[in-house]
């Protein structure tokens, strides 16, 4: 699925790393047009079906780390059959979109994300979370002698048979030093393995011209990660759009071929040090940022 090469972003709470972070909403504009249209096509139960019937959120408080951050996480859970989407969903997924301007005495943000499961619907791909999703999140205050009152808009799809656009409004105080939370533990525990831990020997990425962008091909020196590997990759310019990855595995060899292509639809100079290449399979997920030439 091609892009209209317009894609809506919104900058937010700086992220570290040095890069503001740039949450964008993929395919948005199409769900948001044929949706009523799905939904009315539906029997009766299946349309009256809301945000409520099938989501419920929360703010985890967490605890203060030893740099004097506070780990947080967004908890979300969901009706069984459902699912939400990871930063990178897949050509049909939509990714969360985050706002935390509301909050007060806050500098930056952090997520750290768990490793997502696979999903392969009607012909289409995507990536994301069921059942549950811890995300933790790592905050920073500006004045570290006082609270961070924690204001948060989050814009996400949620999807079984139907998609559903969902808008949670979350706040909470978070006042140091907290307690320990098991599930933000467990979640933190849940991320994908450095390319070190993984056993990644080397990594490359060739890059060639297309008519409205690049065809990126990646090549991984990388032990099978175990059953089905999907590559997802992402740019550090989220207004970048990425197809999704065909990848092929020989022995201890994974290519992924992917086509980037920017708003103004024409080839341009990639920033290799904020490419992301993340492997998942049914064992976790592997993650390594950046891909030098080959």
């Amino acid at each position: 699925m091609r892009p209209h090469h317009a894609r809506s972003r919104r900058e937010v709470i700086s992220v570290w790393g040095g890069a503001p972070y740039l949450a964008v909403m993929l395919n948005r504009l199409a769900l948001s047009l044929c949706l009523p249209l799905c939904l009315a096509a539906l029997p009766g139960p299946a349309a009256a079906t809301t945000q409520d019937d099938v989501l419920e959120a929360a703010v985890l408080t967490g605890w203060q780390t030893p740099d004097g951050t506070q780990m947080t996480a967004l908890r979300l859970r969901l009706a069984p059959g459902w699912k939400t989407y990871w930063r990178s969903p897949g050509d049909a997924g939509i990714p969360p979109e985050f706002d935390w301007s509301g909050s007060r005495n806050l500098k930056a943000v952090q997520i750290h994300w768990p490793a997502p499961s696979v999903f392969h619907t009607a012909g289409f791909t995507t990536i994301g979370y069921h059942d549950e999703l811890v995300l933790p999140v790592e905050i920073r205050p500006r004045d570290p002698s006082r609270p961070v009152d924690l204001e948060v808009t989050v814009d996400l799809g949620i999807c079984r048979d139907i998609c559903l656009p969902a808008s949670l409004h979350l706040t909470a105080r978070i006042d140091p030093p907290g307690a320990p939370d098991a599930s933000i533990r467990a979640a933190l525990a849940a991320r994908p393995k450095t390319g070190r831990e993984a056993g990644l020997a080397a990594i490359s990425c060739g890059v060639e011209p297309i008519a409205d962008g690049l065809r990126l091909t990646a090549t991984l020196t990388l032990p099978q990660q175990g059953g089905v590997e999907t590559v997802a990759i992402e740019t550090a310019d989220r207004r970048v759009w990425v197809s999704e990855a065909e990848a092929l595995r020989k022995g201890g060899t994974l290519k992924a071929v992917a086509e980037l292509v920017p708003p103004h639809a024409a080839p341009f100079a990639l920033d290799r040090s904020g490419v992301t290449v993340t492997v998942i399979s049914d064992k976790g997920a592997m993650e390594v940022t950046g891909c030098p030439a080959p």
